[in-house]
C-alpha cells in the first residue's frame, strides 16, 4: 500500500513559480502602475523586441491570445473565404477555429503515432487548388517535422503557419520553433511554458509586411489614431502581461531544461510499467509543455491517481472533427483512426519546472501500484 502524499500534486502549480520570482514580478507590475501606460505601453514594445530576438526572427507582435495570433497571421497572409488550410485533427480547437474565423476551411489530417504531430505524408494527399496553407501544431512541446513540411510547402506554393502555442523555446535541428515557417503563433496562457497572469499571445515572422498588417489589425485597424484602414479588432497584449512576460522570458531556457530533466526521470521510472511513454526525436529539443502517456485503462488510472491526491489531464479527449462545432463538415468517427485511438488512451501527468523529484517518484509509484493490480 502507498500512503497518500501529504500535499495534493497538481498537474501544474503556478503559485510555486510566482514565489520563486516574486520580487522581480512585483517590481515589473509596479513599474507599469507607476508609468500608467496600460495599453500598448513601453513594456509591450520591449517584450516584442526581446521575444523576436529569442525566437530568432525579425518581428514579434503582441496580441491578446494565441487564437488571435493564428487568425490575424493568416489574415495578413491573405487567407480567407474559399481557401483551405491543412491542420492536424488532434489539437485544441483554437487551431481550427482560427482557420474558420478567416472564412477558410480547416482540412484535417491524422497524427503520426510516434510524435503525436501531423502526419506529413497524409497531408500530401489533402492538397488541392484551394489549399493555401499548412498549419502544423508543435503538440505537447515537440516540434513537427518541419523539413518535410517546408519541402511540401515549396513544392505546392503553400504558406506555413506554425502553431507554437505549446512549444516556447523548442528547437528543430537547432532552430527555434516559430522561425521556420512564414508566420508562427504563441499563446501566453498562464500554464504555458512561457505564461502570463492572464491571456496573451504573439505572432512572430520575418515578413515586415505581414507584421505591419497585424499591428494594424490588432489595434482597431488603425495605422494612426482614428485612421481605420480595416474593420476594428481589439486584439492587443496588455502592458501588464508584457511586463510579466519580460521577467519570465529570462528564465524560460532554465525552466525548459528542468522540464526535460523531469521528463527523463519519468521515462526512466516508468520503464517496464504498462504505459506508453512519449518519444523525443533526436533532431528535436522537446520542451515538455505536457508529459503525456498512454494507458489501456486510462479512466480508471485517472481515478486511482486522484484518490492519491494526484491531478492529471487529458489533452484532448475528443478530436476536433467530432466536436459539435464542426459537425457541418461531415466527418465521422473512424475518419482519423490513430487520433481517435489515442484520444481514448492519453493522460497528462504532473509536469512543471517546480515539481519536486519526490513528488514525481510518488506519481510513478501510484501508477505502478495501479498497473500491478
Amino acid at each position: 500500500m502507498i500512503e497518500n502524499h501529504a500535499k495534493r500534486i497538481s498537474l501544474t502549480d503556478l503559485s510555486r513559480q510566482y514565489q520563486s520570482i516574486k520580487a522581480d514580478i512585483d517590481e515589473a507590475i509596479a513599474h507599469v502602475f507607476h508609468r500608467g501606460d496600460f495599453i500598448l505601453g513601453e513594456e509591450v514594445t520591449q517584450f516584442e523586441k526581446e521575444f523576436a530576438m529569442y525566437c530568432g526572427v525579425q518581428c514579434a507582435i503582441g496580441v491578446d491570445t494565441g487564437l488571435s495570433a493564428l487568425e490575424l497571421g493568416m489574415r495578413a497572409l491573405g487567407i480567407g473565404e474559399g481557401d483551405e488550410v491543412i491542420t492536424p485533427v488532434n489539437s485544441f480547437i483554437a487551431s481550427s477555429s482560427a482557420i474558420s474565423f478567416t472564412g477558410a476551411t480547416p482540412v484535417f489530417v491524422d497524427m503520426d503515432p510516434t510524435t503525436y504531430n501531423i502526419d506529413v505524408d497524409q497531408a500530401k494527399h489533402k492538397i488541392n487548388p484551394r489549399t493555401k496553407a499548412i498549419m502544423p501544431v508543435h503538440l505537447y512541446g515537440q516540434p513537427a517535422e518541419m523539413d518535410k513540411i517546408i519541402e511540401l510547402s515549396q513544392e505546392h506554393g503553400l504558406w506555413v503557419i506554425e502553431d507554437a502555442c505549446q512549444a516556447h523555446g523548442a528547437r528543430y535541428k537547432g532552430r527555434q520553433v516559430g522561425s521556420i515557417g512564414h508566420v508562427a503563433a504563441f499563446s501566453f496562457y498562464p500554464s504555458k511554458n512561457l505564461g502570463g497572469y492572464g491571456d496573451g499571445g504573439a505572432i512572430v515572422t520575418n515578413d515586415a509586411t505581414v507584421a505591419a498588417k497585424v499591428r494594424t489589425m490588432r489595434n482597431y485597424g488603425q495605422q494612426r489614431k482614428y485612421n481605420h484602414v480595416t474593420l476594428a479588432w481589439n486584439r492587443r497584449l496588455d502592458t501588464i502581461q508584457a511586463a510579466i512576460l519580460r521577467v519570465k522570458l529570462r528564465y524560460l531556457d532554465e525552466w525548459n531544461e528542468r522540464r526535460r530533466k523531469l521528463a527523463s526521470r519519468y521515462h526512466q521510472l516508468l520503464e517496464g510499467i504498462n504505459v506508453v511513454r512519449p518519444i523525443s526525436l533526436s533532431q528535436c529539443e522537446h520542451v515538455y509543455h505536457l508529459y503525456v502517456v498512454q494507458s489501456d485503462d486510462r479512466d480508471h488510472l485517472r481515478t486511482a491517481l486522484a484518490e492519491h491526491g494526484i491531478e492529471t489531464g487529458i489533452h484532448y479527449p475528443v478530436c476536433i472533427h467530432l466536436q459539435p462545432a464542426y459537425a457541418y463538415l461531415g466527418y465521422r468517427k473512424g475518419d482519423f483512426p490513430m487520433s481517435e485511438y489515442c484520444a481514448d488512451r492519453i493522460i497528462s501527468l504532473p509536469m512543471f519546472p517546480e515539481l519536486m523529484e519526490e513528488e514525481l517518484e510518488y506519481v510513478v509509484a501510484c501508477i505502478k501500484t495501479f498497473a500491478n493490480g
